[in-house]
């Protein structure tokens, strides 16, 4: 037992010293800024006196901070269950066709390699006044449609949010995929249950860790949405797409402190809370 516990200990001290590093970056770069944000965000922009809640009140009284809000909330609550759905189905699809589906997986990670710069210029080349798609619908006598200066303009923006991330989430739904045992398909079909059963009872309960993992990832990808944004609409986009991150960035150079970083701890914290009460259903899910 002395000899057992003394390789345990000895275990133990080699992981912390492997963690250290990691566990040292995190709390310099990572913990620290962001103590450092939220105390920021009780004092006053030159950060030499404290007033308190009045950055998180005139945070909240801005209407263009109650607009990029409702636009972000709208666009991650559109895109993100979209991405899940669409992602899986594209994953069983490509399960389904084995090897034969192998093309298909390349196709879909080619816009993971697509520069950013490269997508705004398809995006003006489509969807500009005189872009190819306006052109397209002119040459058939349909009505030419403004898509980056009208509410159309938010769509066109979920569907390259979907473009771009779909083959991301197809590959971790594939890797949940294959960690399902086939005996249990096959003891399944023995039994008389169809695809769709098996898909009910099998596939699904067992894909639940990677669902965490995939909408997790897809909520943050969602926030990176802002480059193709930002470099085809300017810092002053169609209110449609007006999101948090063109308001933080128009107060960082504005030097808007007070209102940035109570904007950040804000948003910090919603992103947090909706991760955690996400997590905590898919385990009282896992439990019942």
């Amino acid at each position: 037992m002395k000899r057992k516990s003394k390789l345990q200990r000895h275990a133990a001290v080699t992981a912390w010293l492997f963690l250290l590093p990691s566990l040292a970056g995190v709390a310099v770069f990572v913990l620290w800024p962001f103590a450092e944000t939220v105390k920021r965000s009780f004092q006053n922009d030159p950060g030499t006196a404290w007033v308190g809640l009045k950055n998180y009140e005139s945070v909240v009284q801005n209407e263009a901070f109650r607009l990029a809000a409702r636009n972000t909330a709208r666009f991650l609550s559109i895109c993100v269950p979209l991405l899940v759905v669409f992602s899986l189905l594209l994953a069983l699809l490509i399960g389904w066709l084995k090897k034969r589906g192998n093309p298909f997986k390349t196709t879909a990670l080619l816009p993971m390699a697509i520069p950013v710069a490269s997508i705004c210029v398809i995006w003006k080349v489509l969807f500009a006044k005189n872009g190819a798609i306006n052109w397209l619908l002119s040459s058939i006598g349909a009505k030419q449609v403004d898509f980056l200066g009208t509410d159309a303009a938010f769509w066109v923006l979920v569907a390259t949010y979907l473009w771009k991330n779909i083959g991301y989430d197809m590959i971790l739904w594939l890797s949940g995929l294959e960690g399902i045992s086939k005996s249990l398909y096959e003891a399944a079909q023995v039994d008389g249950a169809g695809s769709w059963q098996q898909f009910r009872y099998i596939t699904l309960p067992l894909l639940r860790p990677t669902l965490g993992i995939v909408a997790i990832m897809s909520l943050l990808n969602g926030f990176k949405v802002f480059r193709e944004a930002w470099l085809v609409a300017g810092t002053y986009p169609h209110d449609s797409i007006y999101l948090l991150q063109h308001l933080f960035n128009n107060w960082f150079r504005g030097l808007d402190l007070g209102r940035l970083t109570a904007g950040a701890v804000m948003m910090a914290i919603a992103l947090v809370a909706v991760i955690l009460c996400f997590l905590i259903l898919l385990a009282r899910r896992d439990r019942k």
